[in-house]
């Protein structure tokens, strides 16, 4: 009798391990798929975002020989990849030149725009930006050089907030959930309020992206940002 409960104990306990093998492949299969679908998406976005980017890369050069705002198109920075990989991301420059060692001297000396940057990790009234740049933020043309990191694989079109290396510490318990993803040229942080959004609040809004990762939730953020950027909402 004892023999006969233990067998049957042992069956149930492999019928129970089965169906949870079999919903745990499911899950694998649908991810591998939803990862296909989404590399598609970044290659076609990545395509028409190249494209685009040579006119507008043309204006902004014509912009800055108008304004004798001289220094490099492009700004090029180190962010937090996935699986943290560090890699360089591109964005038109928007700043004067020198704007990461003027913010240094502001957090050293402990000025207003330093202690508001060490605080919220942005300055909302940046003097450090161009009058160009100023343009380019606002309808944010300044992320157009980041389809070259999406062509590239190192971005995608949607995805969690690129953070900067030395954004790691402060990210705390929420860096191992983001960089189990690449870092989106748009994502949550983009239709929720963008610049408007306090740092946990950024890092809230990806935790739980990452947790609810999906192509349709992908489709409908593409749209929001579209909206977004054409009412310049949270831009600046």
């Amino acid at each position: 009798m004892i023999v006969e409960q233990y067998n049957l104990s042992k069956i149930d306990n492999e019928i129970i391990q089965d169906k949870i093998n079999s919903k745990l492949t499911k899950i694998k299969v649908r991810h591998m798929i939803s990862g296909v679908i989404k590399r598609g998406i970044d290659l076609l976005a990545g395509i028409v975002g190249f494209l685009l980017l040579i006119p507008i890369t043309l204006f902004v050069v014509i912009s800055n020989l108008i304004s004798k705002e001289n220094g490099p198109i492009f700004f090029i920075q180190n962010r937090i990849g996935k699986n943290g990989k560090v890699f360089k991301m591109y964005k038109f420059r928007t700043m004067v030149i020198g704007a990461e060692e003027i913010l240094q001297n502001h957090i050293k000396e402990q000025t207003d725009i330093g202690k508001e940057y060490i605080e919220h990790k942005k300055i909302k009234d940046d003097p450090r930006i161009t009058k160009i740049g100023k343009f380019l933020r606002a309808t944010s043309l300044d992320e157009f050089p980041q389809f070259i990191n999406v062509m590239k694989g190192q971005m995608s079109l949607v995805g969690p907030r690129p953070y900067l290396p030395i954004e790691k510490e402060d990210m705390g318990e929420y860096y191992d959930y983001i960089v189990q993803m690449k870092p989106g040229v748009t994502g949550p942080w983009q239709v929720a309020g963008r610049n408007n959004l306090e740092f946990k609040d950024r890092l809230e809004l990806d935790k739980e992206y990452c947790d609810r990762r999906g192509n349709r939730r992908d489709i409908r953020i593409i749209f929001k940002t579209i909206m977004k950027v054409v009412r310049k909402e949270g831009a600046i």
